[in-house]
């Protein structure tokens, strides 16, 4: 049988502010355990909530980022349901009226643009955490966390218009991209303040009907999420071919087992109980309040790609690198900015992006560290890569220096000159080294005249030993066609 997949995502997103969604207690993570609690994030009678205002402008402001439409008016509603975690035995969220809705995401799949609906996007608060203690004692118990109660959250509710893991993981990058780059999230998975839930059923090819929605759970990366989709899918296709019946059921992923297990059977939403609010007034949003925000809106991913590509000429790949998080950006165009005075934008914008992606990444890379935590500024790169460009180093040298700016976060100017590294341009001092390498190299020499092109390597590479790699290549190699020729 042909089946097609159905997958729509539920992102809750940690909101970036200093206090939480309905009272004045700190949002800081890692704090010792109930230190950031009150009466009203407790749920304790009498204790009225106060809406957060950064809360809803970080909100609007992400209903911009992706175009969304913006209500004018809003209301907060009780989702009511029972667990250990929720002192007020429901939580303040959005139901009917959210504050934005109807619109799309583009991704890029197989190089083809697809668009993925959102079908809303609302404000609400975080429930508690479980500590769970499992065989550590003569009793299993469990311990309960209401730091994180209270918290500001954005679910961001997509349509069922994803049709693979891997169009799921590319909207989950997209739309990460663009939280960070707005400034309303770090979005740390490790830290909970990204989460995903997917939804995911199967029909068959042709078919308009939905099948059975299983709910995707307890996923803590990307991949995590790709890997759990993908099992679901050959999950689900071998009980349809065996015409078991799929049960619409809140399922975990396992990562070390590699499968999804089933926790319970899935609530509706009418389960819950959705009623107005009554401790909170409407949100009312009007076109004065947006554009106070709309300042605040920064060039998008998407945008400063495409810009990248017809300014600097860079590839989709270098470009989607470049700006994948908006600090690597900043860094490049500071970076740029020091140098595009004094040298030729497209070599040196092609240049310092070469450093960036493969030097400075791949060090920070695997010291699991993001540009921000670089030890290399903007302007020490920039400085380096004007000796470069100034011949003052050549490049082989450059990747020495480059290696104690990172150790050392001293200068490039600096290492230059305590270490005598300068590049060796004098001609006649090369040509005497030439001389000597092409008198020690005859076998080498005999090659290049019989047409032997790549022998004038070996050649190249004694004088630049004789040279400590200081002499510059390019003088090298014209003196020696010279004297060969």
């Amino acid at each position: 049988m042909n089946y097609e997949t159905v997958i729509g995502l539920e992102v809750h997103v940690h909101l970036k502010t200093k206090s939480k969604l309905f009272c004045g207690c700190s949002t800081e993570f890692g704090s010792v355990p109930n230190s950031n609690i009150c009466p009203v994030c407790t749920g304790q009678p009498g204790a009225l909530p106060v809406l957060n205002k950064k809360a809803v402008e970080f909100a609007v402001l992400t209903g911009l980022a992706t175009n969304c439409k913006i209500a004018k008016h809003s209301i907060f509603a009780r989702k009511n349901y029972f667990y250990p975690d929720l002192p007020k035995n429901y939580q303040i969220s959005q139901y009917e009226l959210p504050l934005c809705e109807k619109v799309f995401l583009e991704i890029e799949i197989e190089n083809k643009i697809k668009k993925i609906g959102i079908t809303r996007i609302h404000l609400e608060e975080d429930a508690g955490k479980l500590l769970h203690a499992i065989g550590s004692t003569e009793l299993d118990y469990s311990l309960v966390d209401y730091n994180r109660t209270g918290i500001p959250l954005l679910e961001i509710v997509s349509e069922p218009d994803i049709s693979s893991p891997d169009e799921a993981y590319q909207y989950l990058t997209e739309l990460k991209a663009v939280l960070r780059y707005i400034g309303i999230s770090d979005c740390d998975m490790e830290k909970g303040s990204l989460r995903c839930d997917a939804n995911i059923s199967l029909r068959l090819v042709g078919e308009k009907k939905l099948g059975v929605k299983v709910e995707l759970k307890n996923m803590n990366s990307f991949k995590a999420i790709r890997d759990a989709l993908n099992y679901e899918i050959e999950r689900q296709k071998e009980a349809l071919n065996l015409n078991e019946k799929i049960l619409q059921d809140t399922r975990l992923w396992d990562e070390k087992s590699g499968t999804t297990v089933s926790m319970r059977s899935k609530e509706q939403a009418h389960d819950y109980r959705y009623f107005p609010e009554p401790d909170l007034v409407p949100v009312e949003i009007d076109e004065k309040f947006l554009n106070v925000i709309r300042k605040n809106l920064v060039e998008l991913p998407k945008d400063r790609k495409k810009r990248f590509i017809e300014k600097f000429g860079f590839s989709d790949y270098d470009a989607g690198v470049l700006t994948s998080e908006k600090s690597l950006a900043d860094y490049f165009e500071n970076c740029l900015s020091l140098l595009v005075t004094h040298y030729p934008l497209p070599v040196v914008a092609k240049q310092l992006s070469n450093w960036i992606t493969t030097e400075l990444l791949g060090k920070l890379n695997a010291e699991n560290k993001d540009i921000t935590s670089s030890p290399v500024s903007s302007e020490n790169l920039a400085g380096m890569i004007k000796l470069i460009s100034d011949g003052t180093i050549s490049g082989k040298i450059a990747k020495t220096v480059f290696e104690q700016m990172y150790n050392t976060e001293k200068t490039a100017s600096e290492i230059v000159k305590e270490q005598g590294l300068v590049q060796i341009s004098d001609e006649k001092e090369i040509e005497k080294l030439v001389d000597e390498a092409i008198a020690e190299n005859q076998k080498a020499v005999a090659e290049f005249k019989s047409g032997k092109q790549q022998a004038i390597g070996a050649l190249v590479g004694s004088v630049m030993k004789k040279s400590r790699g200081q002499a510059n290549p390019k003088i090298v190699n014209e003196i020696l066609r010279r004297k060969l020729i």
